[in-house]
C-alpha cells in the first residue's frame, strides 16, 4: 500500500508559496494549499496532468477562517493514500510604514496573519499529528527581518520574531513525538514581498550581501525539502537563514 506524505502549504498561490508547492510535488509529496482565491499560476499547477491527483486547493484565509476545520478536511484527503505529514506556514503579509504613523488596523492585521494565523495552523495540524504514530514536520517561513529589523517594518519584524520564538517553544513541546519544528529565514528575495523596495534599495542590499545578489526562490526550496526529509530528523528548534551571508 502506498503511504504518501501530504504537506499543507499556506499561501501557495504565488511567489515563494507557489514555488514550495511545486518543489514538494516534484519531490514526491502530496500537497494541500490554500489562499483566498487561486492565481492563474496556481491554477496551471492544479490543472497539470502529472500532478492533478496529488495537489488540492481550498479557499482559506489564514488568521480569519477556521483553521481546525480546514486542517481536518485536508487530513481526510491525505488519508485517501497516506497521511498528513507536515505544515509549511508560509502565508504572510508585509505593510511598510514608520510606526508613529502606521495605522493600528494594519498592525493588528499583520500580527493576525503572520503570527496568530501561524499559531492557529500549527495547533490544528498538531491535533492531527499527535493522534498518529508517524511523527511529522512543521516549517515556519520567517525572515531575517525578524532578527535584524528594517526601518518601516516594525510590525512585520515583530511578527517574524514571534514566529521564531514559537518555533523554539513548540519544538520542545512535541520533540518527544518525533515532530520537528524549524524556521527558514530568507533574506531579500526577488518576489512580490520585496516589490515595495526601490531598485536603488535592492541594489544597496545586494551590495551589502557577501554573495552580492538577492536571493531567489530556488535558494529556499532545497533547504525546505531537506528539513522535511529523514536526514533532518534530529534537527529541530532552529532558525536557519538563507540570505547569502547578509545577517553575518
Amino acid at each position: 500500500m502506498n503511504f504518501a506524505k501530504t504537506v499543507i502549504v499556506t499561501g501557495g498561490s504565488r511567489g515563494l508559496g507557489l514555488a514550495i508547492v511545486q518543489a514538494l510535488l516534484e519531490g514526491g509529496y502530496r500537497v494541500v494549499t490554500c489562499s483566498r482565491k487561486p492565481s492563474a499560476e496556481l491554477q496551471g499547477v492544479l490543472d497539470r496532468g502529472r500532478w492533478k491527483a496529488d495537489v488540492k486547493w481550498m479557499p482559506f484565509e489564514v488568521g480569519n477562517d477556521d483553521a481546525e476545520q480546514f486542517v481536518e478536511t485536508a487530513a481526510k484527503w491525505a488519508e485517501e493514500s497516506g497521511f498528513l505529514y507536515g505544515l509549511v506556514n508560509n502565508a504572510g503579509i508585509a505593510r511598510e510604514g514608520v510606526l508613529a504613523t502606521f495605522p493600528v488596523v494594519e498592525i493588528e492585521r499583520t500580527l493576525q496573519v503572520n503570527l496568530s494565523g501561524a499559531l492557529q495552523m500549527a495547533r490544528a495540524v498538531l491535533r492531527v499529528l499527535l493522534r498518529q504514530e508517524n511523527g511529522g514536520r512543521i516549517i515556519n517561513i520567517s525572515s531575517i527581518i525578524g532578527s535584524r529589523g528594517y526601518s518601516g517594518l516594525a510590525a512585520y519584524s515583530a511578527s517574524k520574531a514571534g514566529m521564531d520564538g514559537m518555533t523554539r517553544a513548540l519544538a520542545r513541546e512535541v520533540g518527544k513525538r518525533s515532530i520537528t519544528v524549524n524556521s527558514i529565514a530568507p533574506g531579500y528575495l526577488k518576489t512580490e514581498m520585496s516589490s515595495t523596495l526601490s531598485e536603488a534599495q535592492l541594489a544597496q542590499i545586494a551590495k551589502r550581501t557577501p554573495m552580492k545578489r538577492l536571493g531567489t526562490l530556488d535558494d529556499v526550496c532545497p533547504l525546505l525539502l531537506f528539513l522535511l526529509s529523514d536526514g533532518a530528523r534530529f534537527i529541530t528548534a532552529q532558525t536557519i537563514c538563507v540570505d547569502g551571508g547578509l545577517s553575518s
